[in-house]
C-alpha cells in the first residue's frame, strides 16, 4: 500500500545531494576548507554561514516543488521571487542526482486539472415504472413504514432536523471535523466529487482518495496531485480490498466524523453542514446516516420470506429513494441498511469489524447496520431532503447510483445477499418488519451443542405438538452446533437451516469466538443475539438445559433480563398492543427432569412467565424418629425439581433426641440452602407446626411435612403445575383456592363413623381422575399460600384457647369442635367460615404425592386418642409414574371444570360454601349473612364484612 500526500517530500540523500550540486556546484566539499589554528573567526563565520544556507535551502526545497504552481501563489517572501527564477533550472539538474540516490523519481511538471480529470457520461434519463400496481404497492407499504415510525420514534423533515439543537451546530463555537473517504476503483466522477466537497458550508477535515486494486490508480493519483491542497491524501495498494478497505482505513482518522462515499455519489454542498448537525444531536448521534438505504423483505402470506430482488410483489422490501416509483424521501426514516455513502462517528466504525463478516466479496453495507444495532442499539438512516433545492441531497446526480444498484443483479450475488440478510435476521437483527409485527412465541429454546439438542427435543415437540402454541429452537452454529447437524437430531430435513421461514435459528456463535479460550466473545455474542431474538418473538420462556456452559448460562441471563417481552394484551402480528414489558422466565432443566415436564407447553404463556417468581419452601417438622426422617430425606432428594432453587428447613421442638440432631446438621441438600431451628422451651405439635413457616412474600409458598410422611418423586411437578396453572394465570381469579394437597383421603375424617370415600367413583361422571377441590386442609403433605397463611396466623391468634369448650366456632355435626389441641382445626374453622378450598390429586388406587406411614407421634398411637386407626385407611400408594396420563385431556382442567366439596365431601358450588359459612355466623367480625369477612392480605389482620 502506498501513500501519497500532496506537498513535495524528499530524502536525506537528495537533500544532501541537492545541496552540494547547487550551493557546492557539486565538487565543493565544506569540510575540506583548510584548517588554521590562527583562524579561528574564520571558522565560527563558515559555520554560521553554513546554518543560513541551510535554512535558506529548506525555503527553496518547499517553493521549488514541482507540486507547488507558483504561478498561482501570492508573493510571499524574496525566496518566492528567487525560487521562481531558479525553478526553471531545476528539472534538468535534478534527474542525475536522483538516479545516484536510488530514488528513481520521476519528473514532475505542474498539473492542469483540465488535462487529468474525466467524467462520467450519462445519456439516459431517469428510469420510471410504468406498473401501476406495482407503483401504488410500494407507496402503501412506505406509506406504512412511515406511519409505524412516526408513532414509535418520531420522524422530520429536513427543516425540523436543523432546528434540533446540535453540539456540530455550523452557527456554534464547535465545528465537526469530518474525514471523507473516496473509494475507487474505475468511474470517472473523482473530479466532480472533490470540487463539491471543496464548495461544502462545513469544511472538511481532510479527504482520502482510495486506489485499492484499481487499474486506474496512476490517472486517480494524477487527479490528487493536481488539487495541490495538503488536507487532500491518495492512498493507494495493488492489492483490492474490496467493499471492506475503505471502512479499516475509517479506523485511522483522527477527526470526529467520517464520511464514506462510493464513487457515484456526487453530494450537494450542503451535505456536510447538515449531516454532522443531525450526527451532534442527541436522537441521532448513536446512528450511521446516509441517502440511499433499503428496506429489507416482509413476510408473506405462507410465511416464508421473499428475496430482496423478487420483482411484482410487496414483501420485497424497499429501495430509498426510489425515483422509479416516485418515492422521495422527505422525512427521516429509518432503514434496515444504507448503500453508496455511510456517515458516523469515528468510534462507530469500530463496531463493524467485532464479528468477521458474512463474506468479504460483498455486503458491507448490511453488516454494518446489522452489527451497530446488534452490540450499540444504533440505527441507520436515511436523511429527508429539500425536494427544490439539490444542495441538500446527498447524490445530487442519482442516476448515478441508480446505475450501480441495478448492477446488482447477477444470481450468485443476489443469493449471497439474500442468504446474508436471513443470517442476520435469524440471529436477532430488528429489521423494519420485525418492528412492526412483533411475533409471539411460546418458547424459545436454546441449545449449545448436539448433546443439548437431543435432551431438549421431547419439550419442542410437545410445544410444536400443543394447539396455539409456537416454539423455536436456536443453536449456537459453527464447530459448537452445527445447524444442519441439530436438525438431523431432531428428525427434521437439513433444508430447513436453508429455508427462509422461522422453526430453527443458527446463530453462528464461532464465527466471533474463534480458537479463544476467552469466554467473553461467547458471552458477548450470545447475549447479543439472543436479546434481539428475544425482543423480535416475545417468547414467554427460553428454555435450556441447566448443565450447559456457565458463559452460555451467563449470557442468557443477561439476555432476558435486557430482551424484555410485550405483556398485558396478547400480542399478534401487526400488533405493538400492550406496552407493558416483562423479563421472559429462563428455564434451566436438568436434563431428567425434561420428559418428566411435557406438562409446560400447556401452561398458559401469561402464568409462564412467573416460572421463576415462585419459591416454594420445604419445610419439615421432627422430633425424635430419625428413621421416619431418613425415609423422608430420600425420596425428597431423588424428586424431580426442574431446575428450582428450593430451601429447606428444619423445625425441631426442644425435646429433640440427639440423633435427629446429627442428621439434620450432617445432611447435605442438593437444591437449595438449608436452615436448622430449634425452640428452647417445648411447644407441641399445634406451635411446632404452625412456626415452622411464614411468608415473606405473596409469591413464598410453604410446604409443611411432618417426619414420618414420604413423598412420590413427582410432587414438586404437581405443585409446579398447579400453582402456575391457578395461581398464576392473570386472567383467573381464584381467591378461595388457599392451598395445593399432595394428598388424597380415603375417609371423612370430620364425621364421627369416619365413613371410606372414594373420589374416583364420586366424579366420575365427570372424569374418574379429575383433580378437585376441597373444604378440608391437609395435614398429611400440602402447600400453603402466603396470603391466606397470614390470615390464618391472625385468625388462630384471635380464636386460640386452652379450653376447646370456650372456642366460640362450633360446626354443625363436625368432631373437629373438640380438637383444641390441633392448629388443624383452626384451619378448619377457617376455611369453613370464609369459603376457602384445597386443591386435592385424584389418581388409580387414591395414589398420591405423599402418604402417611402412621407412625406413634403426637396424635397416632397417643394415649388420650380414643380413635383405632387402620394403617390401610391412611397409607396410600406413592404416584411412581407421569401423572399427565390420568388428567382429564392429559392436562390440568381449568379452574371452572374443577368439582367441589364441602367439610363433609358433599358436592357444593363455590357461592354454597360462602353461603354455609356465612349462615353459621360465627367469624371474627359480625357479618350479615350474605356477607363474608375481608381482610388486609399484607397482614391477614380483619378488615370489613363484604357481601359475596
Amino acid at each position: 500500500m502506498g501513500l501519497y500526500r500532496n506537498g513535495s517530500v524528499r530524502s536525506a540523500s537528495f537533500l544532501d545531494g541537492f545541496q552540494s550540486d547547487y550551493l557546492g556546484g557539486g565538487k565543493t566539499k565544506l569540510a575540506s576548507s583548510p584548517k588554521s589554528s590562527n583562524s579561528s573567526r574564520l571558522v565560527a563565520a563558515l559555520t554560521c554561514l553554513q546554518l543560513a544556507f541551510a535554512v535558506y535551502a529548506t525555503f527553496l526545497l518547499f517553493y521549488m516543488s514541482p507540486i507547488v504552481d507558483l504561478r498561482t501563489k501570492p508573493d510571499f517572501s524574496w525566496t518566492s521571487r528567487i525560487a521562481s527564477g531558479w525553478k526553471l533550472l531545476i528539472p534538468n539538474g535534478v534527474n542525475h542526482l536522483q538516479d545516484a540516490s536510488g530514488m528513481g523519481l520521476m519528473e514532475q511538471q505542474p498539473i492542469n486539472m483540465s488535462e487529468v480529470c474525466e467524467h462520467e457520461t450519462i445519456d439516459f434519463e431517469q428510469k420510471k415504472s410504468d406498473n401501476v400496481k406495482m407503483v401504488t404497492l410500494k407507496k402503501e407499504l412506505y406509506d406504512e413504514i412511515l406511519d409505524f415510525q412516526s408513532k414509535t420514534n418520531g420522524i422530520e423533515t429536513l427543516p425540523e432536523l436543523l432546528a434540533m439543537k446540535s453540539k456540530w451546530d455550523i452557527k456554534g463555537p464547535n465545528k465537526a471535523k469530518v474525514t471523507v473517504i473516496l473509494n475507487h476503483f474505475k468511474r470517472k466522477t473523482l473530479c466532480s466529487q472533490i470540487d463539491t466537497l471543496l464548495q461544502q458550508t462545513l469544511p472538511f477535515h481532510h479527504i482520502w482518495v482510495l486506489a485499492l486494486g484499481s487499474p486506474n490508480e496512476q490517472n486517480l493519483r494524477r487527479i490528487v496531485e493536481s488539487y495541490n491542497d495538503t488536507r487532500i491524501s491518495f492512498i493507494s495498494s495493488t492489492y483490492d480490498f474490496k467493499y471492506f478497505g475503505r471502512f479499516q482505513m475509517a479506523l485511522q482518522t483522527e477527526g470526529d466524523l467520517v464520511y464514506i462515499l462510493d464513487d457515484d455519489m456526487i453530494p450537494g454542498k450542503r451535505m456536510l453542514e447538515i449531516l454532522s448537525h443531525v450526527a451532534g444531536t442527541d436522537k441521532y448521534q448513536n446512528s450511521v446516516l446516509g441517502s440511499i438505504g433499503r428496506i429489507l423483505p416482509f413476510r408473506s402470506k405462507d410465511l416464508t420470506f421473499p428475496s430482496y430482488r423478487k420483482f411484482g410483489i410487496k414483501e420485497a422490501g424497499l429501495y430509498l429513494p426510489d425515483p422509479a416509483y416516485d418515492i422521495l424521501v422527505e422525512k427521516m426514516v429509518q432503514v434496515d441498511f444504507l448503500s453508496s455513502s455511510w456517515f458516523l462517528s469515528s468510534e462507530l466504525v469500530k463496531t463493524l469489524f467485532i464479528e468477521d463478516p458474512y463474506t468479504f466479496m460483498t455486503g458491507e453495507d448490511l453488516h454494518l447496520s446489522y452489527l451497530l444495532q446488534k452490540y450499540r442499539d444504533a440505527g441507520s438512516f436515511v436523511l429527508p431532503v429539500d425536494p427544490n433545492d439539490k444542495e441538500t441531497w446527498g447524490d445530487s446526480e442519482h442516476r448515478l447510483a441508480y446505475v450501480s444498484e441495478t448492477t446488482v443483479i447477477f444470481k450468485d450475488i443476489v443469493q449471497v445477499r439474500d442468504d446474508q440478510w436471513w443470517a442476520t435476521l435469524t440471529s436477532g437483527y430488528i429489521t423494519q418488519w420485525a418492528a412492526m409485527n412483533l411475533q409471539k412465541v411460546d418458547a424459545f429454546f436454546y441449545a449449545h451443542s448436539i448433546s443439548e439438542v437431543t435432551a431438549l427435543a421431547p419439550l419442542l415437540e410437545k410445544f410444536r405438538a400443543t394447539s396455539g402454541k409456537k416454539a423455536y429452537i436456536a443453536v449456537s452454529g459453527g464447530r459448537y452446533c452445527p445447524c444442519e447437524d441439530a436438525a438431523a437430531a431432531l428428525k427434521w430435513p437439513k433444508s430447513v437451516c436453508k429455508e427462509r421461514r422461522f422453526k430453527i435459528f443458527d446463530l453462528g456463535i464461532g464465527t466471533l469466538s474463534k480458537n479463544s479460550p476467552s469466554e467473553v466473545p461467547v458471552v458477548q455474542a450470545i447475549y447479543a443475539t439472543m436479546k434481539g431474538l428475544i425482543k423480535m418473538h416475545n417468547p414467554s420462556v427460553v428454555i435450556t438445559v441447566d448443565d450447559v456452559d456457565v458463559s452460555v448460562k451467563k449470557a442468557l441471563k443477561m439476555a432476558v433480563e435486557t430482551g424484555r417481552v410485550v405483556v398485558g394484551n396478547e400480542t399478534s402480528e401487526g400488533s405493538t398492543a400492550g406496552n407493558v414489558t416483562k423479563a421472559p422466565a429462563l428455564i434451566l432443566l436438568p436434563r431428567r427432569s425434561i420428559t418428566q415436564a411435557l406438562w409446560i407447553a400447556d401452561v398458559k404463556p401469561a402464568a409462564l412467565l412467573n416460572w421463576n417468581k415462585m419459591r416454594i419452601s420445604v419445610n419439615i417438622i421432627t422430633q425424635n424418629r430419625v428413621t421416619s426422617l431418613q425415609r423422608l430425606l430420600k425420596s425428597l432428594t431423588d424428586a424431580y425439581y426442574l431446575g428450582d432453587d428450593v430451601p429447606i428447613s428444619f423445625n425441631m421442638d426442644s425435646k429433640v433426641d440427639e440423633d435427629t440432631i446429627r442428621e439434620v446438621g450432617t445432611f447435605e441438600w442438593p437444591h437449595g440452602t438449608k436452615t436448622l431451628r430449634r425452640r428452647i422451651i417445648q411447644g407441641g405439635l399445634i406451635r411446632a407446626v404452625s412456626e415452622s413457616w411464614y411468608p415473606a412474600s405473596d409469591d413464598d409458598f410453604g410446604l409443611l411435612l411432618e417426619d414420618d410422611i414420604e413423598v412420590s418423586p413427582y410432587y414438586y411437578l404437581w405443585i409446579k403445575y398447579a400453582l402456575l396453572t391457578y395461581y398464576y394465570d392473570p386472567q383467573l381469579s381464584f381467591p378461595e383456592l388457599n392451598s395445593i394437597s399432595l394428598y388424597t383421603p380415603r375417609l371423612v375424617e370430620v364425621l364421627k363413623e369416619r365413613p371410606k370415600w372414594n373420589p374416583g367413583e364420586a366424579f366420575k361422571k365427570i372424569h374418574k381422575y379429575t383433580p378437585y377441590l376441597h373444604q378440608l386442609p391437609c395435614s398429611w403433605g400440602s402447600v400453603f399460600f402466603p396470603k391466606h397463611w397470614r390470615e390464618f396466623y391472625v385468625y388462630m391468634n384471635m380464636r386460640f384457647t386452652e379450653n376447646a369448650k370456650e372456642n366460640p366456632v362450633q360446626i354443625p355435626k363436625s368432631r373437629t369442635n373438640g380438637w383444641q389441641a390441633s392448629w388443624k382445626k383452626f384451619l378448619i374453622d377457617l376455611m369453613y367460615l370464609r369459603g376457602y378450598v384445597s386443591l386435592y390429586p385424584n389418581f388409580p388406587d387414591q395414589a398420591s404425592f405423599s402418604t402417611n406411614h402412621m407412625e406413634p407421634g403426637a396424635h397416632i398411637a397417643a394415649k388420650d386418642n380414643v380413635l383405632q386407626h387402620d394403617k390401610h385407611d391412611f397409607e396410600v400408594p406413592l404416584l411412581m409414574d407421569d401423572f399427565r396420563n390420568y388428567l382429564p385431556n392429559g392436562k390440568m382442567p381449568p379452574a371452572s371444570k374443577l368439582p367441589s366439596i364441602n367439610l363433609f365431601n358433599k358436592p357444593v358450588s363455590l357461592k354454597g360454601l360462602k353461603v354455609a359459612g356465612a349462615k353459621l355466623g360465627q367469624d371474627v367480625l359480625e357479618c350479615k349473612p350474605t356477607e363474608l369477612v375481608t381482610v388486609h392480605h399484607d397482614t391477614g389482620v380483619p378488615k370489613e364484612c363484604v357481601a359475596f
